[in-house]
Parts: structure tokens; sequence; C-alpha cells
């Protein structure tokens, strides 16, 4: 009786800890984004070190928006092409779920945790994708700016 009275605490401060978000942070999330790790079900990791693509993310006023993959090229600009994953933002039981489609497939994302510098989905495989935002690369020196 006391291990299941632990084990009910222990489970409702872990619930009661999760950040809880605002419609308003949605906006943070517009931008360039770069993989840092993700966290598998057991517990392992798998850390990025070097990522030859970002993610690009442009979500409008309505939580209707895209995501695409970005190359970041020597000179701070971007290689894009055409394809991306169109999706349309959903608050459930005080959860955010990001539901994706393509003309492939359909797939949802929760959305665990955004602030300015980082960002966190858990998919339905309960793996956990932890981002960091993105910055142009240039290191040509050339002395311009980029966008």
């Amino acid at each position: 009786m006391k291990n299941t009275v632990c084990i009910l605490f222990l489970s409702l401060l872990f619930v009661s800890c999760q950040q809880k978000i605002n419609p308003s942070a949605i906006s943070k999330i517009n931008g360039y984004w770069e993989i840092e790790k993700v966290v598998f079900e057991e517990g392992e990791d798998k850390n990025y070190t070097v990522n030859e693509s970002y993610d690009y993310f442009e979500i409008d006023a309505n939580n209707n928006g895209f995501r695409k993959k970005v190359m970041p090229q020597l000179d701070g600009t971007f290689v894009v092409n055409d394809t991306q994953e169109n999706l349309k933002i959903r608050f459930a039981n005080d959860k955010v779920f990001f539901d994706y489609n393509t003309p492939y497939a359909k797939w949802s994302e929760e959305l665990i945790a955004v602030s300015e510098e980082k960002l966190v989905f858990k998919n339905t495989e309960d793996k956990e994708y932890h981002y960091k935002k993105a910055t142009p690369i240039n290191i040509l020196g050339d002395g311009k700016k980029t966008k």
C-alpha cells in the first residue's frame, strides 16, 4: 500500500511539472530549427553533432502552416526545394498536437516544450525530438549579413 501511494504521488508530481503550452507560444516556432538529439522510449539518446539539413517552420495566425527541410550553405543561404509537409495545430486536453499531411501520409506529433531557443516534439512511437534554434552558417567572412 505504501509503494502504491509513493508511485501515485510521483506520477502526479511528474504530470504537474509538465510545461503547459499557451497558444501565444506557437509563434516562437517560426523559423529554422536544428535537431540536437532523439530520445528513445527506452531512454537512449542519439545525439546529432552535425546536420546537413534543418527544419523550417512557418505557421500563420490561424495555426496552419508547413514544415520543410532546408540545407544550410557556407555563405549563410539555404537550399530549398518545393517539398513540404502541411500542418495544422490542434489543442486538445491541455496538449498541443501538430497534425501533418502530405500526398503520401498523415501523422501527428505532440508538442512537449517550446521556447525561443528549444523545441521538443514527441511522436506516436514515444520518441522525443529535441531541436535548437538554428542560425545561418557564414564561414566565408565576406562581411555580408545573412537573413
